[in-house]
């Protein structure tokens, strides 16, 4: 868990990146009150997509494609957004400021997704909306990773 080392060095890992994608999924998993929140979570792979800003290196949209089951993340990519929204079953999408709002606590998910600031691109709103403290928690584990955001 290189996200760990990094965590004791008081090291910050880029958003968004693969090395950020790996921690994401073991601070997750490390989340025991996630893991209670999600455990009839059977409703396959969920992508949060990052709309493209040269500015901050992003020349094309991109997601984070976690495979959550359960209560337990199986894994994660870091991957070009068309190839995370051919796979995933749920799609979010929203633009690299508001992502960082989300993920640093400033705004709750259901909330946000409520303003339209975040997008449910593809998959059954009802459903992610039984799992709203699923979705707390998975913000929750987002905010131990200690992240640099450009």
């Amino acid at each position: 868990m290189m996200w760990q080392g990094a965590k004791r060095l008081g090291m910050a890992i880029p958003f968004p990146s693969k090395e950020w994608t790996q921690a994401f999924v073991d601070a997750i998993n490390a989340n025991p009150r996630y893991r209670e929140a999600a455990k009839e979570w059977r409703h396959g792979q969920v992508a949060y997509v990052l709309h493209a800003d040269p500015r901050l290196g992003l020349d094309e949209d991109m997601a984070i494609l976690l495979d959550l089951h359960e209560g337990q993340c199986r894994g994660g990519s870091y991957l070009s957004a068309r190839e995370a929204e051919a796979r995933a079953d749920f799609v979010v999408s929203a633009n690299y400021q508001q992502w960082k709002e989300v993920l640093s606590g400033a705004i709750d998910p259901t909330k946000a997704m409520m303003q339209g600031k975040l997008s449910l691109k593809k998959g059954h709103l009802p459903t992610l909306l039984k799992f709203v403290i699923a979705s707390k928690e998975i913000v929750k584990s987002a905010a131990t990773i200690p992240t640099e955001f450009p």
